[in-house]
């Protein structure tokens, strides 16, 4: 089985004596388990201030490692990631590889999608076939987001964003870019706000204010099948909402 092609995606080979510890010191995840051999970890980017820039999937393979990224962001991201290598002993290249993603029976080689079960596995190397699963309908009954959708740079913060459930984040790990912020929210505040699913009785622009008893509440994105994820301030997010005429309510 050869999956279907992950559109939107590019992948960099990151290679060079230092390029585990060098990526460890800057992302949300605990990478070090790819040291021992074959495997992905799903991770993110942040800034300084603890908010999101980017994320992405990092593949341990035997030649090295691989970053499967989202091609909208990784421009801006291998800007930043080469303003931190300083002089790492570390590489950044192009990868010839092509990733490949589906569901059902895995081939040998494809690797569990480390997210959510429900995401299928993704493989590295030859092309895959034209796309026919409709993965938003699976990302939303999931309540997954999405690079560019969801997860917006420079603005979202990560556990808002559901990464704790979803396996993107390692509070044991120690120090990485935008850590101190993440520990902070994680264990001295509660969370107001978040993506959440709801049940949307029609369909609203991706990025729709909400509104409850006529306040801001938050904004939809992507839908399916009469349900949606949705940013929510959880203080207003009681009762039946509106995205302009369009019902709303929390799932």
């Amino acid at each position: 089985m050869q999956g279907e092609a992950a559109t939107g995606r590019r992948l960099v080979a990151v290679a060079g004596k230092d390029a585990l510890e060098f990526l460890q010191g800057l992302v949300s995840n605990d990478l070090r388990p790819l040291a021992k051999g074959p495997g992905i970890v799903w991770t993110a980017l942040l800034s300084p201030q603890g908010k999101y820039l980017a994320d992405f999937f990092v593949v341990a393979q035997p030649e090295g490692l691989l970053l499967d990224l989202p091609e909208v962001l990784a421009e801006a991201t291998l800007r930043r990631l080469a303003m931190y290598r300083l002089r790492a002993d570390v590489q950044i290249a192009e990868s010839p590889l092509s990733v490949s993603r589906g569901l059902g029976l895995a081939p040998a080689d494809a690797l569990p999608d480390p997210r959510d079960p429900a995401l299928g596995w993704r493989r590295y190397g030859a092309p895959g076939g034209p796309a026919v699963i409709d993965w938003d309908a699976i990302r939303v009954a999931h309540c997954i987001p999405e690079s560019g959708i969801e997860l917006i740079p420079d603005d979202s913060y990560i556990l808002e964003a559901g990464f704790e459930r979803l396996h993107g984040v390692d509070f044991r790990k120690g120090c990485y870019v935008g850590q101190e912020v993440t520990a902070r929210m994680k264990h001295k505040t509660e969370l107001r706000k978040g993506l959440v699913l709801v049940r949307v009785d029609g369909v609203v622009p991706i990025g729709a204010e909400i509104l409850a008893d006529g306040k801001p509440a938050g904004q939809v994105f992507t839908q399916s099948g009469g349900q949606g994820i949705a940013f929510l301030r959880f203080d207003r997010a009681s009762g039946e909402m509106l995205a302009g005429d369009v019902r709303v309510s929390v799932a």
